[in-house]
């Protein structure tokens, strides 16, 4: 024995500076096979919950319920990877050269420390998925003991993978695609009593799938948008939601703020991941889901606040969206507001 196994992936202030980005990050939870930490601003909160893999490598699960992420990480380091999977939500993350990248439902991203981030948000106010900390030069020497003791054909140089996935200090980001989802819904769903030996066989999994030439070619040109963009379509976005009793055409919203029309559904898409009319659809539906069951407001009151003046089309779309037609919604679900109820009628 090299001694390997009592070296960690460092201490837990490396973790909650690079990882975790700073001092946001307060530990709930502090145990040898798991920690748990907390992040809160004014926006939400988030739980990170981490587990060791093998020296040098550290897996946490990502649970985020905030819109704007925590502050920048100080003094980077080159050997540190970052390697993000997104479950649901969205991720956005603006690097110091003000450009931003997007992580949807089912994409990957490999990031190396050096490639510093300034900001990060969530654009749908949640995210939830996995990252997996990565201290090469320990992992790395790691895994040439697993190989040994296997096998030939179980070593990933992770150095090279770095090298290659993240030349020039980028960011290599893969779409949603089988081969990783097959890797990352058994890491979401591994049996309790098989936690710590099922975690080591798919980060190995993992590691030999980026490993591969042939990934790098996989990873696609992403739309980065640069900062002033996004605060704009944040911006746009927060007006229809606003405006929600109204029909506004593109063309209007593009004229209204002086933003080309291709370039605004170009960059709305890659900033909600989806286009603004499926966005604005769905916000109205979310919205009258919660009229339904928080107020007594009639149904033809309701399609007027989100924008149908023909109740019987905003039945239709509702019924589309949740399954139930409204009047069926909110005899279903009108107990989870029975209190916002039952105080708005004692106000009368």
């Amino acid at each position: 024995m090299t001694g390997l196994e009592h070296v960690r992936f460092a201490d837990e202030e490396l973790i909650k500076t690079q990882v975790l980005k700073g001092e946001a990050a307060q530990t709930i939870i502090r145990g040898e096979n798991c920690s748990v930490y907390k992040m809160e601003n004014e926006t939400g909160e988030g739980v990170i919950t981490r587990y060791p893999v093998f020296p040098g490598i550290e897996l946490l699960y990502d649970d985020i319920h905030m819109s704007c992420g925590v502050a920048h990480r100080e003094d980077p380091r080159a050997d540190l990877l970052e390697i993000n999977h997104c479950r649901t939500g969205r991720f956005e993350c603006e690097f110091s050269d003000g450009r931003a990248v997007y992580l949807g439902e089912g994409d990957l991203a490999v990031n190396v420390m050096t490639n510093r981030t300034r900001e990060t948000w969530f654009p749908l106010s949640h995210y939830h998925g996995i990252t997996i900390a990565v201290d090469i030069p320990v992992a790395d020497r790691v895994l040439r003991q697993v190989s040994e003791a296997l096998g030939e054909g179980l070593y990933c140089d992770l150095f090279a993978m770095r090298d290659r996935l993240c030349a020039h200090n980028s960011c290599f980001v893969m779409r949603a695609a089988d081969s990783i989802q097959h890797i990352f819904s058994e890491l979401y769903h591994a049996p309790e009593d098989l936690r710590a030996g099922y975690f080591k066989l798919k980060v190995m999994e993992l590691f030999l799938f980026l490993g591969s030439p042939e990934i790098t070619a996989q990873g696609e040109d992403r739309l980065y948008v640069d900062r002033s963009q996004a605060e704009q379509i944040k911006s746009v976005r927060q007006y229809l939601i606003e405006h929600l009793d109204r029909r506004i055409t593109l063309q209007t919203l593009s004229q209204t703020f002086s933003f080309p029309l291709t370039s605004m559904k170009k960059c709305f898409k890659e900033v909600y991941g989806t286009t603004i009319n499926a966005y604005l659809q769905a916000y109205r539906m979310h919205t009258a889901a919660g009229l339904l069951r928080e107020t007594r407001l009639d149904v033809t009151e309701i399609a007027g606040k989100v924008g149908y003046q023909n109740a019987s089309k905003f039945s239709e779309v509702f019924r589309q969206h949740t399954g139930h037609t409204p009047t069926e919604y909110r005899k279903t679900f009108c107990l989870i507001g029975a209190d916002s109820v039952l105080r708005e009628w004692r106000d009368k």
